[in-house]
């Protein structure tokens, strides 16, 4: 005999044919098959609750991520519109004075770091002259202004362009130029001066001439080095 019916017998044959033993198993029998249903289902119901979270945590990480992409998009949109204004505005200064005369010209530099400090203390010093070898306190060389605009900050560097050149971080392009950075010139790094914005740098050109304003963009730019921030 098979099926319910037979399982039934065999059930109770196993009871001693004591009916009562038997539906006390199969009520044991029908329950932990009533428990292990609902077990299931609510293990089936968390693995879905599990996916959908998944599935909305990856759709706000994409979100995010586009975000961000958004956000750094206008962020660089905004560096170059506030380097063009920069640019714009040194143009006009140097140019109401003359730039290419040697002239006091006053500029305005951002930043309250000891690198700013310094190139406004290398502007303070305009019209003083060039003599070789010198680093102040009435006249310098490229590398001697440097090394006394740095020496008013607490920093010293050495007096010598090639020393100069390797004494900092390099920067990869003028794009990465702040003010107080060192800008260097021609393929043996011969000159140097002080990058304070907007492409231009304050520096002791030659003999018979005199610290000065000039437009970074008149030399072969070689490339510039961060002493301080």
């Amino acid at each position: 005999m098979t099926g319910g019916l037979g399982s039934a017998l065999a059930l109770v044959s196993g009871g001693g044919g004591d009916p009562s033993a038997y539906l006390d198993q199969a009520s044991t029998t029908y329950a932990l098959e009533q428990q292990q249903g609902e077990e299931v289902a609510e293990v089936s119901k968390a693995m879905e609750a599990a996916a959908r979270a998944k599935a909305s945590a990856t759709a706000r990480q994409s979100e995010v991520k586009k975000l961000l992409s958004s956000l750094d998009g206008r962020r660089t949109k905004i560096e170059k519109l506030v380097k063009r204004a920069e640019s714009n505005l040194y143009s006009k200064v140097a140019g109401s004075v003359g730039v290419g005369r040697a002239t006091r010209i006053s500029f305005p530099i951002v930043g309250d770091g000891k690198a700013a400090e310094a190139a406004r203390w290398a502007l303070s010093q305009q019209m003083k002259p060039y003599v070789w070898g010198a680093a102040g306190p009435s006249s310098f060389d490229c590398s001697g202004l440097v090394l006394a605009a740095y020496q008013h900050v607490g920093i010293s560097l050495p007096h010598y362009t090639g020393d100069q050149w390797t004494a900092g971080t390099h920067l990869a392009s003028k794009d990465d130029l702040r003010p107080g950075d060192l800008v260097f010139f021609y393929g043996d790094l011969h000159h140097v001066g002080i990058y304070i914005g907007g492409g231009y740098m304050v520096h002791a050109p030659h003999t018979g001439d005199v610290v000065r304003v000039a437009k970074m963009g008149n030399r072969p730019f070689a490339g510039g080095v961060r002493i301080a921030d």
